[in-house]
């Protein structure tokens, strides 16, 4: 993708990468679009690298990606739902979600209390990116209905392996033989 510089049309939250603090780009700011992988912008403002989530790219000129889940009768949380929205994350680097990557280890929905708990991995235990992919899984799956807390564990035990990757994904990423 070639770099575009854009004016946001509304304040918009975003997170400094890698450390995933989060920010806020006023209304009306110039901003650089630096990658556009994985439904997720990254872009420069004010010196900074921010990470603008995939639901609020119209406020950068771009089609928001949507979330809609229907809220289960019971008032419960679906774990179908929420592994739906972990498969929506994408590493910002290979751009292929973190379930197929098996970055996913294990999720426990708490359906009573609406707490989500998530044990989750990255692909080096030094990923700079780690604090930015644990944001957002917090706020993607904070989206799915009933979800009242996301609670995200980095483990690193099992080490990650190519070999924890979907067959499409190796496809993808160009590992598969």
């Amino acid at each position: 993708m070639q770099q575009k510089m854009v004016s946001t049309t509304r304040e918009v939250k975003a997170r400094r990468v890698p450390t995933g603090e989060p920010k806020v780009i006023p209304k009306g700011e110039f901003v650089t679009i630096t990658q556009d992988l994985g439904g997720n912008y990254t872009v420069t403002f004010q010196g900074n690298m921010l990470r603008i989530d995939g639901t609020d790219a119209d406020a950068i000129g771009r089609k928001p990606e949507k979330l809609d889940f229907e809220a289960p009768a019971n008032g419960e949380v679906s774990e179908d739902q929420v592994w739906e929205a972990l498969e929506t994350i994408y590493d910002p680097e290979i751009p292929i979600n973190l379930v197929s990557l098996g970055l996913i280890y294990k999720v426990a929905v708490d359906k009573d209390s609406g707490i989500v708990t998530i044990d989750m991995t990255l692909t080096a235990p030094g990923c700079g990116m780690g604090p930015v992919l644990v944001g957002d899984v917090e706020y993607r799956v904070s989206l799915v209905p009933h979800v009242k807390n996301v609670n995200v564990e980095l483990v690193f035990d099992p080490p990650w392996s190519r070999d924890m990757m979907s067959e499409e994904a190796q496809l993808e990423a160009g590992v598969f033989f």
